[in-house]
């Protein structure tokens, strides 16, 4: 089993930062590999995906709107995963989710039934 806990969300204004962080337990990143995703749900709409990260640090962006905005990492050897999130607008409102997919290769799902392991969310609010 894997858990995920999800930090460093909040209220931030337009244009400010923030970092998320996911911590994940129960198995290492280096014994267990996975890839890790990020995704976000706004009131009223469907859970989407935002970025991704395979094991071996290939990385994805699903929404044109984040590249270049969001930069998705990880900390194989703290067995966290961090979205660095900049020039935050009013759209970014959601809660984020991280999401754990067990596997080696360097396929990003996009789907969120393509993940097993969910953490409890983080919300973030950006204020006009």
């Amino acid at each position: 089993q894997v858990q995920l806990v999800e930090s460093g969300g909040g209220l931030v204004q337009v244009g400010g930062s923030l970092r998320l962080s996911c911590a994940a337990s129960g198995r290492t990143f280096s014994s267990y590999p996975m890839t890790m995703g990020w995704f976000r749900q706004a009131p009223g709409k469907e859970r989407e995906f935002v970025a991704g990260i395979s094991w071996s640090g290939v990385v994805t962006y699903d929404r044109p709107s984040v590249k270049g905005r969001f930069t998705i990492s990880r900390d194989n050897a703290k067995n966290t995963v961090y979205l660095q999130m900049n020039s935050l607008n009013p759209a970014d409102t959601a809660v984020y989710y991280c999401a754990a997919r067990p596997t080696s290769d360097n396929y990003i799902a996009t789907i969120a039934n393509d993940y097993g392991y969910w953490g409890q969310g983080t919300q973030v609010t950006v204020s006009s």
